[in-house]
């Protein structure tokens, strides 16, 4: 643990000393060296490791190991935008991604809840510098304060909540048991305060407007750990919260499953009326977010592990397929989908990515998201029969757009304009290729997970 914390502050440092001919190389060899690292975390799920301030388990390894493995394809992706750029800001960038990485990195470690509240905060700080700063178009400075607006608006509920949750049960650590009789009446106002900001965050339709323009005005690196691993916060501060609350005393949690359902199909249904290639892939993470809700609220092994592995896998295709969309993007300046099509014809490489990537997004069996979505269908089930109706018109509906988004982008008779674009490089498939591999190595040998 305390190797791999050192070695991305080192990293920071380094960022500063590194040749300026060899800075993107060393970068990622560093990067690369780090997620290799990471994996022996995968062995420690039975034998955490825990001390006051940090701490290993079952459910914060997977999402750590996530957060290493995706700093590398992240920096990959970014070259062709920042390579011209001078050195000074090719430093700033590439340190923002990985400061960006190292406070996510922490947030998961953390063994409080308020040390995981402080670096829940600070991994807002650059993602703001993220999009205001190198988006490519002048919304980037509105889809900044949407961004802060909603964040802050959720966090001041939390704080408020966790200092309660303190005053009442004298700690805030994730090994915590229940004491059920520690509980006064106003524990559920409180609870669905705490709540409110992982919702926010994850997000739950309704509080999801930041999302799609978040997506739409970052740059690749933004949308890539945006989708990868921001999101996951939400989940992952959800399940902390729910191991401090005992069922009985969350009267909320019924309508917010059936509104997580709902929001799951409404989130899908509007995939299909997109036609901003990175808006149709925000929503759609906004449609796989409900479903991990949903599964993390009914509190079941299978819920929960479900939800576990949605996450894991929804934040490698996610991120895979912002990265397509910008391989799009460099080569045609544009993300409509009716100027793309037909780019399967020009790009026959890139088009077999893109259909892979998209049938593990509609979680084609033996997909480690069909897995997951089993898994939290079959808990769905458990809790209500009622769900079976929401949770297949869910599946209809991203099957959809999964296949809406590859029809529109890559079949038919190519436009004119896209007959000269530039060929695929090995760097692209290379960053491809890091995504996907760690879900063939789950499909392969689930119990990793």
């Amino acid at each position: 643990m305390l190797t791999i914390i050192s070695a991305l502050l080192a990293m920071l440092v380094s960022i500063w000393l590194i040749p300026a001919k060899r800075l993107w190389e060393i970068t990622t060899a560093q990067s690369l060296i780090i997620a290799a690292t990471s994996t022996s975390w995968l062995f420690l799920q039975n034998s955490p490791i825990i001390n006051p301030y940090f701490s290993v388990d079952e459910i914060s390894s997977p999402l750590l190991i996530l957060t290493c493995w995706l700093t590398t394809p992240t920096i990959l992706a970014s070259q062709t935008k920042m390579f011209k750029k001078p050195i000074t800001h090719q430093r700033i960038y590439i340190f923002t991604i990985v400061l960006l990485q190292t406070t996510t990195l922490l947030a998961f470690l953390a063994n409080n809840l308020m040390l995981f509240f402080i670096m829940f905060e600070a991994t807002l700080i650059p993602t703001l510098i993220i999009i205001t700063r190198w988006g490519s178009q002048k919304e980037r400075m509105l889809a900044g304060s949407y961004l802060l607006f909603y964040t802050l608006s959720g966090s001041m509920a939390l704080l408020t909540a966790l200092l309660f949750f303190e005053d009442i049960l004298g700690s805030l650590s994730n090994e915590l048991n229940l004491i059920s009789s520690t509980y006064p009446s106003s524990w559920p106002v409180w609870w669905s305060a705490a709540i409110l900001a992982f919702l926010i965050k994850m997000p739950l339709y309704g509080m999801h407007l930041w999302l799609p323009k978040a997506h739409v005005e970052a740059p690749v690196a933004g949308s890539m750990v945006l989708a990868g691993t921001l999101l996951k916060l939400g989940g992952y501060g959800i399940l902390r919260i729910n191991a401090l609350t005992h069922d009985s005393l969350t009267p909320f949690i019924p309508p917010l499953i059936i509104y997580s359902m709902l929001g799951v199909i409404i989130s899908a249904a509007l995939c299909s009326r997109q036609n901003d290639m990175k808006s149709l892939i925000a929503f759609s993470s906004i449609s796989h977010m409900g479903l991990v809700i949903a599964a993390s609220m009914t509190k079941t092994k299978w819920g929960i592990t479900g939800s576990m592995i949605l996450m894991i896998s929804h934040g490698l295709i996610s991120s895979a397929l912002f990265c397509l969309a910008n391989t799009s993007y460099e080569r045609t300046n544009t993300r409509t989908l009716s100027l793309l099509k037909g780019s399967q014809i020009i790009l026959p490489l890139l088009g077999a990515w893109w259909l892979m990537t998209t049938l593990l997004n509609m979680a084609m069996p033996p997909s480690s998201n069909f897995t997951g979505e089993l898994m939290i269908l079959t808990s769905m089930f458990k809790w209500s029969e009622m769900t079976l109706i929401l949770a297949g018109l869910s599946i209809v509906f991203t099957t959809l757009y999964s296949l809406y988004l590859f029809w529109s982008s890559q079949r038919e008779y190519p436009s004119p304009h896209l007959k000269t674009l530039f060929p695929s490089q090995s760097r692209e498939h290379i960053t491809l290729t890091l995504h996907l591999f760690p879900i063939i190595i789950l499909v392969m040998k689930p119990t990793l997970m």
